[in-house]
């Protein structure tokens, strides 16, 4: 049974899911925007914008706790001084899911996830 179970299984046992996660938002981070399948843009979306909003804050407490995510210390630096202070006045909302089509191999849903721009 699957109860209380969230989010997809994505066909991995929960450390590649993490892992993939993990890889998967140090690209959006330093990138600002990745294409990845719909399915795998979904499942990243909360996970990226709690580090999100850890960064705002700035604490050396919520830099360790998204530290333990984002281990690469440059994406760490760009999270906490460029991107975490972007959106500071937003209270949530952080990344932006566009549809892409189709992949050609294997028709897999496609998407393009990426961070919004700052308001004004």
């Amino acid at each position: 049974m699957r109860h209380r179970k969230r989010g997809k299984q994505l066909r991995r046992t929960s450390e590649q899911k993490l892992a993939l996660m993990r890889s998967l938002a140090k690209a959006l981070i330093e990138r600002g925007a990745i294409e990845t399948t719909e399915a795998k843009a979904k499942e990243l979306r909360p996970f990226v914008e709690k580090l999100i909003t850890k960064a705002k804050t700035g604490t050396l407490h919520n830099r360790r706790l998204a530290g333990r995510h984002v281990a690469h210390r440059a994406t760490a630096d760009k999270l906490f001084q460029e991107v975490g202070p972007r959106f500071a006045s937003r209270k949530g909302g952080y990344t932006r899911i566009l549809k892409t089509g189709h992949r050609k191999g294997d028709g897999a849903e496609m998407a393009r996830i990426e961070l919004i721009a700052a308001e004004a």
